[in-house]
């Protein structure tokens, strides 16, 4: 418990002997209202200021006044006990609901724990001094002692080590490191001192990403947050207004038929209907469920970016998957070389060097494969052919290298192979060389994620990729996947997601799960995007309302089950909070609920409400 939560503990306990004194000591009248005074004002002095200062403002009808025009009703009644009673028994609910909110932080507040102090700059001199994390440039070479956070994205130069990743992917094993592995920020060196060259700035690194995503969670709301908010503005005035009319009409109206009015009677009967109508179990359990569900999610290493995005996230029937690095590794390897006319190894180079200045990892797997150092000096007016290859001058002869679909816009004569994996085509001065057969590696968590999904109700799982259509079909045959669209552009996708979107029912969504920045538009798109944060782009994570930080597709699956248990505890305590407060309304109304009534259709229909909320922490075997 923090200072705030021991402080009210102290005055519960404080006001419940007092109370419990004072109704042991015989005494009436003044003496008696004093008595009771003392046990009321220790524990009820802070809402009786609230509620002063909410009427000062012009914004009283909240739970302070409620409680406030109730208890001091019923001391007026001289009904001394119930009147400390329920500020005793609200007391204890408001601090059972601080304490729930608080182990709901605790996931989140974990991960700003990642948040980097410092960072040791390395300087030319061998010296290091610790700087602020935002005035490190990027190439800079930083120091990494064990024990410390990562604080900046990069490649390690020098060392080995452990990392602890558990704050950002929710994986309790450690992390093996060494040269030339690239590291994430807001990991912790648990062993060896690495040296480190930076990637990226501090405000555009892993880190400060994810802190971004968490500390903008809580504004995106849920219809259902939405709704109780709204319900409680009109709620709480409506029932002011219904206990003052049930305190006043019914005597009004004995009088006038020449009956005794029994002003006591109704004006108490108002009061336990005040007590009854505070709507805290529904304003405090319902955000409370998204928030626990949050930071639950957040400790498996799946971000969610709002509550909105969880009611949607359980409504999903459908999902589209990109291929590369989503449901493969996204590392590629040249398993074949068939060269025409020229030998393996000219053709090999000739792909490497046209693709010296791609970032895509079709291109990367070239140039690795080569594995000699690539002299720049020969190559020119390098051309991209968007989804479809790349054309380069090289010693002065035009190569080009790409897909079936480039070698029959040059008119090269070629034929076309229909092995698994990705083909690249290459052409010296419009003349066929042959391909290279290059193969993506699926992920082993890939197939049992789909079966996972359908397996959780999905109807239908598609692929899309712009890869070819026999990769496509092989892959997508060994992970039982329903549907299969290949040879994509980007713009491609967008079309796709968006017909899907306008044929299922409105009351299923969609979700897309991608990594690169080609995905960013459609994972902006689609009802649910999804990312992989471990290797997915920044544009992606940025794009996306659902982040797996260690990219493992089965935690799609694990979103989407943690999504509808959180929504079936919201409709849960909806539905129970409501249902116990209208019937304890028209018993009080009737006569036949008293205050003790009214304190556990407030508190006890509280602290159930927020017990079941705070299930949606536990998600470990969802």
């Amino acid at each position: 418990m923090n200072k705030k939560q021991k402080k009210t503990l102290y005055r519960i306990i404080i006001s419940a002997i007092l109370l419990i004194t004072v109704n042991l000591i015989p005494v009436e009248g003044y003496l008696a209202l004093i008595l009771n005074l003392i046990p009321y004002l220790v524990i009820g002095y802070d809402i009786l200021i609230k509620a002063f200062f909410g009427v000062k403002n012009l914004r009283p009808f909240d739970e302070n006044f409620l409680m406030a025009a109730a208890t001091v009703g019923a001391i007026i009644l001289g009904e001394y006990t119930e009147a400390v009673a329920v500020m005793l028994f609200y007391q204890i609910g408001e601090l059972f609901q601080s304490v729930a909110v608080g182990k709901s932080r605790k996931n989140i507040s974990s991960l700003m724990d990642i948040r980097p102090d410092y960072a040791n700059l390395l300087f030319e001199n061998g010296e290091t001094q610790e700087v602020d994390p935002d005035e490190v440039e990027i190439g800079s070479v930083i120091v990494i002692k064990p024990g410390e956070k990562v604080p900046i994205d990069g490649i390690i130069v020098e060392g080995t080590s452990n990392l602890d990743t558990s704050a950002l992917t929710g994986e309790s094993l450690p992390k093996q490191v060494s040269q030339g592995d690239e590291i994430t920020s807001g990991s912790v060196n648990l062993s060896g001192l690495i040296t480190v060259k930076t990637t990226k700035e501090f405000g555009e690194s892993t880190v400060s990403k994810i802190l971004e995503l968490v500390e903008n969670a809580s504004s995106r709301k849920s219809k259902s947050e939405n709704f109780i908010t709204k319900f409680a503005r009109i709620y709480t005035p409506a029932v002011c207004f219904s206990a003052l009319t049930l305190a006043v009409t019914p005597p009004i109206i004995s009088m006038f038929l020449g009956n005794a009015p029994e002003w006591s009677i109704w004006i108490y009967r108002a009061l336990t209907f005040l007590v009854i109508s505070c709507p805290c179990a529904l304003v405090i359990s319902i955000p409370l469920g998204f928030f626990a569900c949050i930071g639950g999610a957040s400790s498996e290493g799946i971000l969610i970016k709002g509550s909105n995005f969880i009611e949607t996230l359980a409504n999903a029937k459908y999902v589209i998957f990109d291929k590369t690095g989503t449901l493969t590794k996204g590392v590629f390897e040249v398993t074949e070389i068939s060269p025409v006319g020229i030998s393996q190894e000219n053709l090999l180079e000739y792909a490497a060097i046209a693709e010296c200045y791609s970032s895509h990892p079709i291109g990367e797997s070239l140039i690795r494969a080569y594995g000699k150092d690539i002299d720049k000096g020969r190559i020119s007016d390098v051309k991209e052919i968007s989804g479809k290859g790349v054309s380069a001058f090289i010693d002065g002869k035009r190569v080009c290298v790409g897909n079936s679909k480039l070698m029959q816009e040059i008119g090269a004569a070629f034929s076309e192979c229909d092995k698994s994996g990705t083909v690249v085509y290459v052409s010296v001065d419009g003349k066929y060389c042959g391909y290279i057969l290059i193969s993506d590696v699926i992920k082993e968590t890939a197939e049992s994620a789909v079966k996972s999904l359908k397996s959780s109700g999905f109807k239908k799982t598609v692929m899309l990729t712009g890869d070819n259509k026999n990769t496509a079909l092989s892959v997508a045959k060994e992970l039982c996947i329903d549907v299969v669209h290949a040879e994509l552009l980007p713009q491609d996708k967008v079309s796709l997601v968006e017909k899907y979107i306008a044929e299922k029912p409105d009351k299923d969504k969609f979700i897309f799960v991608g990594d690169g920045i080609n995905d960013a538009p459609v994972l902006a798109r689609a009802d649910i995007g999804i990312a992989m944060g471990g290797i997915g782009s920044d544009a992606a994570i940025e794009a996306a309302d659902v982040v797996l930080m260690d990219d493992n597709p089965e935690k799609i699956s694990k979103a989407a089950r943690i999504a509808k248990k959180c929504m079936g505890i919201v409709y849960q305590n909806i539905v129970f909070a409501i249902g116990i407060k209208l019937l304890c309304l028209i018993l009080a109304a009737q006569g036949y609920a008293d205050m003790w009534i009214g304190i556990f259709a407030d508190v006890g229909v509280m602290v159930i409400a927020v017990l079941n909320a705070v299930r949606t922490l536990n998600v470990k075997n969802f």
